[in-house]
């Protein structure tokens, strides 16, 4: 059987660009520009129906905002760079569910519009620290946390004004479990005035919790002073100056009904669901990864038909770098040819579907055209 591992793309690369020996080009400067080509070149110039792999990853209770970049636990970490798009049908917990990449759509059909109101309490010139439940009907947490009702993590606000008529405001940034990286049901309140980065408190593990009290599971660390638990409502608030005498302490959140999310956002690298889960979700979706990067000389690409392109496209890099264009003219229709052999086997696969129409889209679970079984649009 013909060889493609990476060894034989270095020799055919070395022939075509006469770089026989490692005085020339170094093994490593080979690498570099085979490489430079598998990951980011081949991918935005052919979409093959062999690089198309389902990806999933599952919500968490009460978080409704997924990153691709924080989290080095999470599946979705460095979603950006190992997948170039995501694609249709989505499925979240085997419900087809909408897809939105706006905004404005999204948040037009799941506004997040702040309920602004007094927490009951008014400054006295001299108090700075507050607290209470913001709703009452988060006032207790039943057995087992299946309390529906929570409050929007990142969404929530405390303001006032003080003697000077300065204002003040301390929001909220979710504090993460410290094992997981995922963010718990407590949220740290911060100056949002001062502060430009939300600050970020790991939650020691294990902990427990019980209504009304903060267990000393979490001291040191947990700040006492300045909380927000997003499912009960409780709060304890610090301001960094006290309210003015007679001045009105507002709060600003969005309560959720939390359920089975049907709808998924995707934009700024990271994921927003809605309805906001009470549980956690399978979310499936489609997806075009990127090719895996070649790194030992016994290892291939996906497929081993790729190897000639992949070695056609490294020489032409070379000349580039090389200026010499006329063998880069030289090389373009052995490159060209082994582009349209490569992307033959989608053109094939593909030939046996026919083309999404409105006279074509099914009648259960059809995500075409901008309509999907759940009545959502995308």
């Amino acid at each position: 059987m013909a060889q493609s591992s990476l060894l034989t793309i270095q020799q055919k690369v070395r022939r075509l660009t006469r770089s026989l020996t490692q005085a020339i080009l170094t093994d490593v400067q080979l690498n570099q520009y085979i490489n430079t080509y598998v990951l980011y070149d081949f991918p935005e110039t052919l979409r093959l129906f062999n690089m198309k792999k389902t990806f999933s990853f599952y919500t968490t209770p009460h978080v409704d905002v997924y990153s691709t970049t924080t989290n080095p636990n999470s599946p979705l970490y460095d979603f950006t760079n190992k997948y170039t798009t995501t694609d249709l049908p989505i499925y979240i917990a085997g419900y087809s569910a909408s897809f939105y990449q706006s905004r404005e759509q999204f948040f037009g059909v799941y506004p997040k519009i702040s309920s602004v109101s007094s927490i009951g309490s008014t400054g006295n010139g001299t108090t700075l620290s507050f607290s209470g439940v913001i709703n009452s009907l988060q006032s207790t947490i039943p057995s087992g946390f299946t309390q529906q009702i929570s409050l929007l993590q990142n969404n929530v606000l405390f303001s006032s004004t003080d003697v000077n008529g300065n204002g003040l405001a301390m929001a909220d940034s979710p504090i993460l479990d410290s094992v997981t990286g995922l963010p718990t049901i407590f949220g740290q309140l911060y100056n949002a005035l001062t502060t430009q980065t939300p600050p970020t408190l790991a939650l020691p593990t294990p902990y427990q919790y019980q209504a009304g009290v903060i267990p000393l599971a979490f001291q040191p660390g947990f700040p006492l002073t300045n909380y927000i638990n997003y499912v009960t409502g409780e709060y304890v608030v610090t301001f960094a100056t006290a309210p003015a005498s007679g001045v009105t302490i507002d709060s600003q959140t969005v309560p959720q009904n939390s359920s089975r999310p049907h709808a998924l956002l995707f934009f700024d690298g990271e994921f927003t669901v809605r309805p906001v889960p009470d549980q956690p979700y399978k979310i499936e979706m489609e997806v075009f990864a990127q090719p895996t990067e070649l790194l030992s000389n016994g290892q291939t690409p996906e497929l081993s038909e790729w190897f000639q392109l992949i070695a056609f496209n490294a020489a032409k890099k070379i000349f580039e770098d090389r200026m010499d264009y006329d063998s880069v003219n030289m090389i373009m229709p052995s490159l060209k040819e082994q582009e349209r052999l490569v992307n033959r086997r989608t053109i094939v696969q593909q030939t046996n579907q026919r083309g999404s129409t409105i006279y074509t889209a099914g009648s259960i679970g059809g995500n075409d055209f901008g309509y999907n079984n759940n009545g959502g649009s995308y």
